[in-house]
């Protein structure tokens, strides 16, 4: 009896996690969509218009062309870790979602210290972008993985210190915790955005750079890289890094909305907002989020590399460290902890 009720767990949670992959790969899909459509508004142009109805499929063409593409190996290249390195990135960013609750004890698995996961995980990911750029034998990618591992442990620095601050105040590090915490009578003035205001920025910036977005993406810089760590891939690998990497910003806006922005909590507390199921406030909120990363490429131009560092070592790292001294003080002086404001 033991082991049947563990082979249906076991087969409930392989359900879930294959309808949350699904839904999240369609999702990025028409993110992916979305986001040319943005630039296209901002510079005046159609954008993507022909594949489909207003151009919603192309997205799915875009992927069929790239899967029915011949893959080309360099002859130099280590041909295992060649091939290695975008699977690992797409398995790293995927399996991120599996604690991220999309709705009140919608996560497929609720950890305690989930934030703690995703943190984890969004670290390995530079292994898979080393991998590449060492395996493919040539000096343009791997002088762009390098300056991959220095940009992105640069920024985790401070998106570390951004989500001590909001553990302060939540008392937890369950991510429904986090959320619940949010949960009070002022709506969206009591989320997290409000008084960790200055923090929220700076999770902002360094989603951007940890994930290899403008103006920080030095990582793929054509004009100084030619493509960066990918430019020997191309067919279905180049495919990966680029599916890794926008899952990865869809992480970063997830993540976004539950630590600022109240998860999936009505930003209006009363009828008839509330009606409202909460995945569908927590997908509007990571979309407004992603509304933002897509507005910061057609609208900052590309820092350079010492800018890119400075900005992170002299400006950011200090003033987190600064607020995490500074929310701790004022948590022990006013006694307000989990929920506060409530």
């Amino acid at each position: 009896m033991t082991s049947l009720t563990g082979l249906n767990s076991l087969l409930l949670t392989f359900g879930k996690s294959v309808a949350l992959l699904v839904a999240l790969l369609i999702f990025i899909a028409y993110v992916l969509y979305a986001d040319r459509k943005i630039w296209a508004a901002v510079m005046l142009r159609r954008g993507p218009n022909v594949v489909g109805p207003w151009g919603l499929w192309q997205s799915f063409a875009d992927m069929l062309k790239f899967v029915f593409k011949e893959p080309v190996i360099p002859d130099g290249a280590n041909k295992g870790i060649f091939l290695l390195a975008p699977f690992i990135m797409g398995m790293l960013a995927l399996s991120a979602w599996a604690v991220i609750p999309i709705g009140e004890g919608w996560a497929i698995s609720d950890l305690n210290v989930g934030i703690l996961y995703i943190f984890a995980i969004s670290s390995l990911s530079v292994y898979g972008i080393i991998m590449g750029g060492w395996a493919s034998n040539s000096k343009f990618p791997f002088l762009s993985a390098l300056r991959s591992a220095a940009q992105m442990i640069s920024y985790e620095v401070s998106i570390g210190f951004v989500i001590i601050t909001v553990l302060l105040c939540a008392g937890s590090l369950n991510l429904g915790d986090i959320v619940a915490a949010q949960d009070t009578r002022f709506g969206l003035f009591g989320w997290y955005w409000l008084p960790l205001f200055p923090m929220f920025v700076i999770f902002y910036v360094s989603a951007l750079a940890e994930t290899n977005r403008p103006p920080f993406d030095l990582v793929e810089a054509e004009s100084e890289l030619v493509a960066g760590f990918m430019v020997e891939y191309s067919s279905t690998p180049y495919m990966l890094f680029m599916l890794s990497e926008y899952v990865a910003i869809i992480t970063m806006s997830a993540l976004a909305t539950i630590l600022f922005l109240g998860g999936w909590l009505s930003p209006v507390p009363f009828f008839p907002f509330t009606v409202v199921p909460g995945p569908v406030w927590f997908i509007l909120k990571v979309c407004f989020f992603f509304f933002m990363i897509s507005m910061a490429k057609a609208i900052v131009p590309r820092y350079r590399y010492d800018q890119l560092m400075r900005l992170g070592w002299k400006v950011y790292l200090p003033v987190s460290l600064g607020m995490v001294i500074l929310v701790a003080a004022v948590l022990q002086l006013t006694g307000w902890g989990a929920g506060m404001g409530q």
